[in-house]
């Protein structure tokens, strides 16, 4: 039995043509991990079979659970609320789509403790020519507004602790800054190059106005959020920890 524990996120949106090649795809790292790996699903509202395969898989493997929206809620709310319900020291994220690769959770792995937090930053994407575009753009604008180092804030593969996922707001789009907000925590944040992959199954659910936009009106908040900041340093402190007493 391994000592630590991690779950590992997976938001589900149409993505019945590649449920099948997920627990495959993670053998190899579950098997080198140094943690217990979990893998929880979370049906983001899918309108074609998915729950039915997530269901399959659950049935069948003790470390395999799932949640299931009403109807769907985005990728944010989607990633959120399953680090909500993870009961394990730490939490990680990737795409159901596997165009990046759950053995490179090894490489994220090697950084912790050391880091609170740690992403991946995928190398030679192969993506289309408007979507690297739009993204090398909008990264370059978070950053110029944030600075928070990171040059690929989007990569879908990512570990951190959940303590530190819990102290984050929540807001939709919030996956777009997850290394910003763990630095205004004055968390330790660690970028690890990954490979990425072509997509096989399933489709995009980016458009202009959710790649780029929608995200540079939200890079634009989160920097007047961190003007805003009002740090402080106690220098004494004479409040004692108490114990709760319960009256009959």
């Amino acid at each position: 039995m391994k000592a630590n524990r991690i779950t590992i996120v997976i938001p589900v949106f149409n993505e019945e043509e590649g449920i099948a090649r997920l627990l495959p795809a993670f053998e190899a790292y579950i098997n080198s991990s140094k943690f217990e790996v979990n893998l929880l699903f979370v049906n983001d509202g899918s309108t074609d079979n998915s729950l039915n395969e997530i269901k399959k898989l659950a049935a069948l493997h003790d470390y395999v659970g799932y949640i299931s929206f009403e109807k769907n809620a985005g990728l944010s709310a989607a990633i959120w609320a399953g680090f909500e319900k993870s009961t394990t020291q730490w939490v990680g994220y990737i795409d159901a789509d596997l165009q990046t690769d759950p053995i490179d959770f090894l490489k994220l792995e090697a950084m912790l403790p050391a880091y609170d937090f740690v992403t991946g930053r995928r190398e030679g994407r192969k993506d289309s020519t408007v979507k690297k575009m739009s993204s090398t753009f909008a990264n370059w604008f978070r950053d110029s507004m944030l600075h928070d180092g990171v040059h690929d804030s989007g990569c879908p593969l990512k570990i951190m602790s959940r303590s530190v996922a819990m102290d984050m707001p929540f807001f939709k789009g919030m996956h777009r800054f997850f290394p910003a907000l763990a630095l205004i925590q004055g968390k330790k944040v660690k970028e690890i190059p990954v490979k990425h992959f072509p997509r096989i199954t399933g489709k995009s659910k980016f458009n202009l106005w959710n790649r780029l936009l929608s995200p540079l009106q939200d890079t634009l908040a989160l920097r007047w959020m961190m003007n805003r900041q009002s740090v402080y340093t106690i220098s004494e402190n004479s409040v004692k920890g108490q114990k709760a007493v319960i009256h009959e």
